[in-house]
């Protein structure tokens, strides 16, 4: 959506309501369990990619950012609860890759000259590739504060990523189908 802005640089009433509505589509996805067996898979990836793609850099960013902060100041949105402590999780450094990661697709599609399925699916992907370096980074240097001592790069590799990534990959081709249905009744222009 391209960016509406007033003489003042206040945030118009709709990008309010649709950053709010992106803040708690981000937080009824991390409750929304796809049944893989022993794979903790919600759509929390689907709603932080359709952030940036939808809202752009700059509101996508905000809207998954504002997510992660009411969950560090205790509301529970969380799966594995909230609270200032939750930075220490070992997840956490895939929250900080949602943020970075929809503000960085948001980015790519507003760069875009012409907004196609390819574009939404590379910024999509990219977006993927921060969550996982983000998080994946942040996990092993969590655990191995925890475990004083490193954990396996095969172990992280096969958990963190070798099974986890085709349903992310479809859920990453899912938020392109989605923006480029949704773009057009929001207005933005692309063929």
């Amino acid at each position: 959506m391209k960016e509406e802005s007033n003489v003042t640089g206040m945030m118009s009433a709709r990008q309010i309501t649709m950053t709010a509505l992106f803040v708690a589509l981000v937080a009824v996805g991390a409750f929304i369990k796809i049944p893989i067996p022993n794979l903790p898979f919600t759509l929390q990836l689907l709603f932080t990619t359709l952030a940036g793609l939808i809202l752009g850099s700059r509101l996508g960013g905000m809207s998954v950012a504002m997510y992660i902060i009411l969950g560090l100041v205790g509301v529970p949105v969380f799966t594995e609860g909230g609270g200032f402590m939750y930075i220490f999780k070992p997840t956490f450094g895939y929250l900080v890759g949602f943020a970075i990661g929809a503000f960085v697709a948001g980015r790519m599609i507003e760069k875009a000259t012409v907004v196609t399925f390819k574009t939404l699916l590379t910024a999509s992907f990219v977006n993927l590739a921060i969550v996982y370096a983000l998080g994946m980074v942040y996990l092993y240097e969590i655990m191995d504060l925890y475990l004083a001592k490193p954990i396996g790069l095969d172990v992280l590799f096969i958990y963190c990523f070798a099974l986890p990534v085709i349903p992310d990959i479809f859920l990453c081709i899912l938020a392109a189908v989605i923006a480029k249905r949704l773009l057009p009744i929001l207005k933005r222009e692309y063929t």
